[in-house]
């Protein structure tokens, strides 16, 4: 997993996708678990952005997302 916003950043990203796009992050995530079974981080970002014509900096976030929600979920 790769971050290179501060986590304040991160949240006014995530808080601005919805608007930007159309979608809100529950979809974007869902498309994601639903998309290529990337391994990369990267890979994923790279992915997220030609498949749906994001920014860098929104597909960053929505991978980032992803990634710690998925780490939260294998905690429990």
């Amino acid at each position: 997993m790769s971050q290179v916003f501060s986590e304040e950043t991160h949240r006014n990203l995530l808080s601005r996708i919805p608007h930007t796009t159309g979608r809100d992050i529950a979809d974007w995530l869902r498309t994601v678990d639903e998309g290529p079974s990337l391994l990369r981080f990267e890979e994923k970002v790279s992915w997220l952005r030609g498949e749906h014509d994001l920014t860098y900096g929104h597909a960053k976030a929505i991978i980032h997302e992803y990634d710690l929600r998925r780490a939260a979920r294998k905690l429990l």
